[in-house]
C-alpha cells in the first residue's frame, strides 16, 4: 500500500523546482506483486492512493471491505507520519491484520521500526525474495529466524537477522505489473507528455559521495542486461505510455550497456522519450549523441557545487571542467539538462556559496533543483555532524524510536546558521529564475500548451516564494 500523503516531516527546505512533482507509481511495491504473482498463489493487490485520489476517511472501509491477511506499506523516513497513521486506521479497522513495513526507513531502522506499535514485521534490504518467504511462513516464526532481512517481536524480544541479501540477477526479476495501478494518471512536471512512468535498469551505486545513502539498494552495481530493458520500456510503449523516467541512481557507469541500450532502442524503433541521472564525468560525446537518437530527452546530473572545494568535501570525485564539458556536450546534442545543486555543505561560506549560483548560471541549466545540504541518516555527513557534536544526541534515531511527533530535520550549521542558508536557497532560485535570459530561452523552447500551462504555474510559485 501506498499511504496518503498529508504530513511532513522536512517543513522549511523549500525546493521551487521538484522533478518529482506530480504523481509517480509505487515502483517498489509493484515489483513485490509482480515478484509475487510469478512464484506463488498468493492474491495480490495495490493500492496507490495518492494516486486513486483516496483520503484516511476512506481507508478504513476499504480494509474492511477487501479483509486482506497482510497488508505491506513502503515506508521512507519522510513519510513516517503518515505511515503510523495509516497503521492506526488499518488496525482499527481490521485487528487481526498483519502489517508489514518496507523501504529505506525499516532498512536503516529495523528495530526501531518494528517496535512501533501496529507494526508486526518489518523487510530490512530488498524485498522480492524475503517478502514471500515472509508470507509463505508467516505463521512459523521458528522458521523466520534464520531468514536474513526479516524482524517481528517475539514477546518482549526483537528477532532478526540484518539486512537481506542482495539480487544479483536482476533480469529474472518480473517487470512491475503497472496494470495493478491507474498508470494513466501518472505525470511530472518535467515531462512533455503523460502519461508517464518510473523504471529502474540497475541498482546500487559505487561512488563515495558522503551525503547519500541507498542502504537497501547497497553500494555495488548490479545491471540489467540491455535486452531487458527495453522489453520492459516496449511493454511500457504498447500501454500507452509516453515518457519513462529512469530512477537509477547513475544509469552511465557502465558506457558499452547505455550504447547497446540506445541501439536497442533503435533497432526497434521505440517511439517513447525517457529521461535519465547521470555523473557528469560518465558521460562523452559519443554517449550522449547515442541517448539523443534513442530518445533521451533529459538528463539530471549532481552537480552539487560550484567550487571544487567544496566537490572535495562531498567527496564528489570529478572536477568543474568535468561538470562544464558534459553540460556543454548534452546541450550540443539538444538534450534538455536539470542540474542538481546544494548549499551549506562542510565548510563552506557565504562566498562560496555565491560562488556556486554564479557557476549554475554559467553551465545553463534547463533546471535548476537547489536544496540545503542535509545530514540525512546512515550518512557519512550525519556521523560526522555527530562525531564533531553538532547535534546533542542522534535525533534521527530517536524520531526512528518515537515518530509520532514529528522531526525538523537538521542542516549543517557550523558555518552559517539556518536562517542564512533559508535566506541564500530563496535568493538563489530567484537569481537563476527570474533572469530575463532564462526565461526567453524556456519560452522558446515550450513544445506544448499543456508544457505552457506547467511552465506558468512553476514561474508563478518562483515569483510568490
Amino acid at each position: 500500500m501506498n499511504a496518503p500523503a498529508e504530513n511532513t516531516i522536512l517543513a522549511d527546505n523549500p525546493s521551487f523546482l521538484d522533478e518529482e512533482r506530480g504523481i509517480n507509481p509505487p515502483l517498489g511495491l509493484l515489483y513485490l506483486a509482480s515478484y509475487l504473482r510469478k512464484n506463488s498463489n498468493h492474491e495480490v493487490e495495490v493500492l496507490d492512493m495518492p494516486a486513486e485520489g483516496l483520503s484516511y476517511d476512506s481507508l478504513g472501509k476499504l480494509v474492511k471491505q477487501k479483509s486482506p491477511q497482510v497488508i505491506g506499506i513502503t515506508a521512507m523516513t519522510f513519510t513516517m507520519l503518515d505511515v503510523i497513521k495509516a497503521i492506526k486506521i488499518i488496525k482499527t479497522s481490521l485487528p487481526e491484520v498483519r502489517i508489514v513495513l518496507g523501504g529505506p526507513h525499516p532498512t536503516l531502522y529495523p528495530r526501531e521500526t518494528v517496535s512501533l506499535e501496529g507494526v508486526d514485521f518489518v523487510v530490512a534490504g530488498e524485498g522480492e525474495e524475503v517478502f514471500l518467504e515472509l508470507l509463505n511462513n508467516i505463521d512459523h516464526k521458528e522458521t523466520l529466524l534464520y531468514l536474513n532481512g526479516i524482524f517481528f517481536k517475539q514477546g518482549d524480544k526483537i528477532c532478526g537477522n540484518g539486512q537481506s541479501d542482495f539480487i544479483e540477477d536482476l533480469d529474472r526479476l518480473p517487470f512491475p505489473d503497472r496494470a495493478l495501478t491507474p498508470y494513466q494518471k501518472y505525470n511530472s512536471v518535467l515531462a512533455r507528455r503523460a502519461p508517464i512512468t518510473t523504471m529502474f535498469t540497475s541498482r546500487g551505486c559505487p561512488f563515495g559521495c558522503n551525503f547519500c545513502d541507498r542502504p537497501q539498494l547497497g553500494k555495488r552495481f548490479r545491471a540489467r542486461s540491455a535486452g531487458n530493458v527495453v522489453d520492459e520500456m516496449q511493454l511500457c510503449y504498447e500501454m500507452g505510455i509516453k515518457e519513462v523516467l529512469i530512477y537509477d541512481d547513475t544509469f552511465t557507469i557502465d558506457r558499452k550497456r547505455v550504447l547497446d541500450i540506445c541501439q536497442e532502442i533503435l533497432e526497434r524503433g521505440l517511439g517513447i522519450s525517457w529521461d535519465i541521472r547521470a555523473r557528469v564525468d560518465t558521460v562523452d560525446e559519443e554517449m550522449i549523441k547515442k541517448l539523443k537518437d534513442a530518445g533521451c530527452v533529459r538528463i539530471h546530473y549532481g552537480v552539487e557545487a560550484g567550487t571544487q572545494k567544496i566537490l572535495d568535501v562531498l567527496n564528489k570525485g570529478f572536477t568543474l571542467s568535468d561538470v562544464e564539458n558534459a553540460f556543454r556536450l548534452t546541450k550540443k546534442y539538444g538534450i534538455q539538462t536539470l542540474a542538481y545543486f546544494m548549499i551549506g555543505s562542510p565548510t563552506e561560506t557565504r562566498k562560496d556559496i555565491l560562488a556556486t549560483i554564479a557557476f549554475a548560471k554559467k553551465i545553463k541549466p534547463d533546471y535548476l533543483h537547489l536544496t540545503i545540504t542535509t545530514p540525512f541518516p546512515g550518512t557519512k555527513l550525519y556521523k560526522m555532524a555527530l562525531e564533531l557534536g553538532l547535534y546533542e544526541k542522534d535525533y534521527w534515531r530517536d524520531f526512528a524510536r518515537d515518530p509520532s511527533s514529528g522531526v525538523i530535520s537538521r542542516y549543517w550549521e557550523k558555518e552559517l546558521t539556518r536562517q542564512d542558508l533559508l535566506q541564500l536557497l530563496r535568493f538563489a532560485y530567484k537569481d537563476f529564475y527570474r533572469r530575463p535570459g532564462y526565461i526567453l530561452s524556456s519560452a522558446l523552447k515550450l513544445g506544448s500548451i499543456r508544457e505552457a500551462v506547467k511552465k506558468i504555474k512553476t514561474g508563478i510559485k518562483i515569483l510568490a516564494n
